[in-house]
């Protein structure tokens, strides 16, 4: 693992390169960048700023993003599978038929995110809040709900998710 700053990053995605696996990111400020298509997999962005970048069809495989900042940022197609966004800020964020699976999103704020047709089977959302998000068609095969804000989302096929009494559904409650 190797760290590298986001304008080292940028000089370099800028002149053609995509591959920047296993490298360390934590706390760098990307605002607005535009990362189609990079392969970040095995990568740590721990408290990275990335607001209303665009990182669709990106590789973020086992990528480290706990805390990020990620505020209406593009991930659509993205592979974010087996991720950890534990306490990210997805708000907004669009992931349309992002590939979830696996993916530790537990206490990640998901508020109107666009997450149609994503795959989130055996995804950890414990805790996380989905109000106003879009959950159509999304796979949520063995997904945990607990504790999950709901509320004013539009949903999917919630029968193979895992739910409890603490999960709040789109009515409130």
């Amino acid at each position: 693992m190797r760290k590298i700053s986001a304008e080292e990053l940028l000089a370099q995605y800028s002149e053609g390169k995509r591959n920047f696996d296993a490298v360390d990111l934590s706390e760098d400020n990307l605002f607005q960048a535009d990362l189609q298509e990079i392969n970040l997999s095995g990568s740590i962005l721990r408290r990275t700023y990335l607001p209303y970048g665009n990182l669709s069809q990106a590789n973020l495989y086992k990528t480290q993003l706990q805390d990020a900042e990620l505020g209406d940022i593009q991930l659509y197609q993205a592979n974010l599978s087996e991720a950890n966004l534990s306490g990210a800020n997805l708000s907004r964020a669009n992931l349309r038929h992002a590939n979830l699976q696996g993916a530790n999103l537990q206490k990640a704020n998901l508020q109107g995110a666009d997450l149609y047709n994503a795959d989130l089977r055996n995804a950890d959302l414990r805790y996380a809040d989905l109000s106003r998000s879009n959950l159509e068609k999304a796979q949520l095969k063995n997904a945990q709900l607990a504790g999950c804000n709901l509320f004013r989302s539009r949903l999917g096929d919630l029968s193979d998710a895992e739910c409890d009494r603490t999960t709040i559904g789109p009515e409130g409650y």
